[in-house]
């Protein structure tokens, strides 16, 4: 979609590795440098897992049921879809493609499946893969949540490793070790898909006539 203004990224991680935190931070940090321009948001997945506590429909997620999810699938109304420890998750095309039309920059909060589900019909997306800085660290971080079992947690682990044996496919790899300094990394591939030749030629079209103009 390179003739839209905005811009999609793709960040994938393993659970734990703080990509939700770096998305937060990041999108906090745009919106108070821009009060009155909405630049950035999270596209809101549809799920059929149970609403965690503090999760609100439509923000957090669309909760949907199985059977509502399945007949979504079969109307193609997702760029991808994929089913999680017995969940189905799916990203909606009409939303995402509404939204980068207005200009908006796009987040998909996605694994590495869905991540090449929508690369492959979307090449211009930028995908970026947040890895932890050690297996310790990312343990401990799990751990500390105290929401889940040991159970959950090493199960958690061992789709670590599957996920994280995917990073090579992505076009940008930031470590959080340091978070401000993954934060700002973050931010620099942001900026950088922006000023590309295709982005800057829609948003100063009038400019460039005008410099190209008569005197």
């Amino acid at each position: 979609m390179s003739h839209t203004l905005g811009n999609l990224f793709i960040l994938t991680a393993p659970s734990g590795a703080g990509k939700s935190s770096l998305i937060k931070a990041l999108l906090e940090k745009h919106q108070s440098n821009n009060a009155h321009n909405n630049e950035m948001q999270v596209s809101v997945s549809h799920t059929t897992r149970a609403p965690r506590p503090g999760e609100v429909d439509g923000i957090h997620y669309h909760f949907v049921d199985r059977a509502e999810f399945e007949a979504l699938i079969k109307q193609d109304a997702f760029f991808e879809w994929a089913e999680v420890f017995g969940n189905y998750y799916g990203t909606s095309k009409i939303v995402i493609e509404q939204t980068l039309r207005q200009g908006i920059d796009v987040f998909l909060d996605i694994d590495w499946q869905g991540a090449r589900q929508v690369k492959a019909q979307i090449p211009d997306t930028a995908t970026v893969f947040v890895a932890p800085p050690s297996k310790q660290e990312l343990q401990s971080r799990l751990t500390k949540r105290g929401q889940d079992s040991a159970e959950v947690i090493a199960q958690r682990m061992e789709k670590a490793v599957s996920e994280i044996s995917h990073y090579h496919e992505f076009d940008y790899i930031v470590v959080n070790d340091n978070f401000a300094a993954a934060l700002a990394e973050l931010d620099a591939i942001v900026i950088t898909r922006r000023l590309r030749k295709e982005k800057q030629i829609i948003r100063h079209q009038q400019l460039f006539e005008n410099l190209l103009g008569g005197v």
